[in-house]
């Protein structure tokens, strides 16, 4: 090789050197843009991720207070519900504590005629109150599987299909709801 394809050689190595480090400052130059963007980008997304944390945060809290509302909520709805079975028991007792005290009234008589007369006053009182609570006696004609309970059962040509001949057990309703079922004995 000659000294001139040497400097040549040595010249185009330098060009290229420099070419190559004009390149590397680009890129650094790019780099340092693409580092400013790419931070500014996690900067952003910081942001955004502590919003939506705030706000998971703050729909926790609202389920949570929700949650508690709702216990609160169903346990006063079962003591409610408690107190008004207690306070509607202790009406009827309270309805019926004066026919009980007529009943020890009435063992004190020993008159028959008296006697008789204070059952009949007891009866009609126990009437008046059930009338209040809206109890109705079931009637006992013609047998329905429905309010009644037949035990015994007759033929007679005397009676009708059906037809009831003798009531062993008043039975009693308050509207639709059958309390106690009427025992009835029925014919044919």
């Amino acid at each position: 090789m000659t000294e001139e394809n040497k400097i040549n050689e040595a010249e185009e190595t330098t060009e290229a050197c420099e070419k190559e480090s004009q390149e590397n400052e680009a890129c650094d130059e790019k780099g340092c843009k693409s580092d400013k963007k790419l931070k500014k980008e996690n900067s952003a997304l910081k942001e955004e991720n502590e919003k939506l944390a705030k706000a998971l945060e703050e729909e926790k809290d609202k389920y949570l207070r929700l949650a508690a509302e709702y216990d609160n909520f169903r346990r006063r709805s079962q003591k409610e519900k408690e107190q008004i079975y207690s306070d509607s028991y202790a009406d009827i007792i309270e309805q019926l504590l004066p026919i009980i005290d007529n009943f020890e009234m009435a063992r004190n008589f020993s008159e028959g005629d008296k006697l008789a007369e204070g059952v009949k006053m007891i009866l009609s009182q126990a009437s008046d109150v059930f009338e209040k609570m809206g109890v109705t006696e079931i009637e006992t004609k013609i047998f329905d599987p429905n309010v009644h309970n037949a035990v015994m059962h007759i033929e007679d040509d005397s009676y009708g299909e059906g037809e009831i001949v003798e009531v062993f057990r008043k039975g009693y309703r308050r509207g639709d709801k059958v309390i106690r079922y009427a025992m009835v004995k029925v014919a044919n």
